[in-house]
């Protein structure tokens, strides 16, 4: 089974949220407002592995455990395009793009071998998939992989600090543990949405005062963009919440 491919630079895929590697998380600050999204993922789901190899696991009662991915996300509106998508749908930062962009269609949070999905074009996604696009994937391998292996090579350099960020809370965040649990339990999934800021202390490297001076605007720009507009309410609560954090985190400084 061979499927075919080709990217029209429509832009429909540059709205809402965006997963990244916590090098390129850092690397925009600047840019997005940034998130960490977990999301629980039951035994007996295809991605269990795979989210347990990059993330963590939760065991929730005896013989009942589960994998939970943890991303590094710009935490933009579904409704909102990326910061860095043109007036002619174009990328502004084509030549330094996250490794998510580049990596488009396949996604290294699912084994090679069940990528076929991601290769139909979701609703109002002008992908071409006719006969005259390459062909990108064939017999449950990817054809150039090079993108792919890249940012997984990059979400499995980072399992380490993820791990120990993640297992750090679910000790001692309850709170966490119980919206883990419950958004597990929902029919279609869930998950839940933490500030980026705590995964720093994890972070030797990075300074914590450098990346609120480039994050704070940011996020103050999206409290500003999302207050008062219907059903965002949520959005508007984090980024405020989150700018405040940050403008104490560097009041300290």
């Amino acid at each position: 089974m061979e499927r075919r491919f080709q990217c029209t630079a429509c832009g429909k895929c540059c709205y809402g949220w965006l997963p990244l590697s916590l090098h390129d998380a850092i690397e925009n600050a600047g840019r997005f407002p940034l998130a960490m999204i977990w999301t629980p993922h039951r035994q007996g789901a295809k991605s269990f592995q795979v989210t347990a190899r990059q993330g963590t696991t939760l065991e929730i009662s005896k013989g009942k455990t589960l994998a939970v991915q943890i991303a590094p996300t710009a935490y933009i509106p579904h409704t909102f395009s990326c910061p860095a998508l043109a007036a002619d749908n174009g990328c502004s930062i084509h030549s330094h793009k996250p490794s998510r962009c580049r990596a488009m269609p396949f996604s290294p949070t699912r084994e090679e071998a069940e990528q076929s999905a991601l290769l139909v074009p979701k609703p109002g996604w002008l992908c071409d998939i006719s006969e005259s696009a390459p062909v990108v994937y064939r017999d449950k391998k990817i054809i150039n992989g090079d993108d792919f292996e890249r940012e997984r090579g990059q979400l499995m350099d980072q399992a380490a600090v993820l791990k120990t960020y993640a297992d750090h809370l679910i000790a001692t965040a309850p709170n966490v543990v119980a919206g883990l649990i419950q958004a597990a339990n929902k029919k279609r999934g869930g998950y839940v949405v933490l500030k980026f800021t705590a995964v720093l202390t994890r972070m030797a490297h990075v300074d914590v005062a450098d990346f609120c001076r480039l994050q704070l605007p940011v996020m103050t720009e999206y409290a500003e963009k999302t207050a008062g507009e219907k059903g965002l309410a949520d959005y508007h609560e984090y980024y405020a919440e989150c700018a405040a954090t940050m403008e104490k985190l560097l009041a300290r400084r």
